[in-house]
């Protein structure tokens, strides 16, 4: 068995897209994944594939089975633990502060063009930084990230890629969660 993370975009938030996550763990189950666990409301399933898959196949055939079961179309990121421990170890920000709530990441579904990733790094988002690495972009908040000008929605737009983004202490749950469950199987 192979263990992958599916990070969903926008679901549960202010009363759109709604659905429950034990909706949504059946819905994996009808898709011959196993060991499926989720951790809060906002999207984020750890779950167990037969064989190696393509993660962007394995996100459009998510995507899809969401959008026939519940009709909503929601973008689905797809990452292995060790992506998302790399993350958390190479956060390039991490060692600027002591206060992880400033810390996040938001996951790309592929890699944005180079034209893209200068489109993005052109804006003054201060007094916010930001890192764009491959299919991660690391980012530092000075204030809440629900005020910072890296929107997801931004990031989006401007790297022309679908993306979903995860706060420092979610993602040390997942990396803690997938890799308890990886040492019991």
């Amino acid at each position: 068995m192979i263990r992958k993370i599916a990070l969903l975009r926008g679901i549960n938030v202010g009363g759109r897209r709604k659905i429950l996550m034990a909706d949504l763990k059946s819905l994996f189950e009808k898709m011959n994944f196993s060991n499926i666990k989720t951790y809060i409301q906002s999207g984020n399933i750890i779950f167990d594939v037969q064989r190696e898959t393509d993660t962007t196949q394995l996100s459009q055939n998510i995507r899809r089975a969401i959008k026939n079961e519940f009709g909503y179309d929601v973008p689905v990121i797809v990452r292995t633990p060790e992506e998302l421990e790399s993350a958390l170890l190479q956060h390039p920000f991490s060692g600027q502060t002591t206060n992880h709530t400033q810390l996040h990441v938001t996951f790309l579904s592929e890699e944005p063009s180079k034209e893209n990733c200068k489109k993005l790094e052109s804006y003054d988002v201060k007094p916010d930084k930001f890192l764009i690495r491959k299919k991660d972009v690391f980012l530092y908040c000075e204030g809440k990230y629900h005020t910072s000008k890296l929107t997801n929605d931004f990031i989006e737009k401007k790297l022309n890629v679908n993306a979903t983004t995860r706060n420092w202490r979610t993602l040390k749950k997942l990396a803690e969660l997938s890799e308890k469950e990886m040492n019991t199987n």
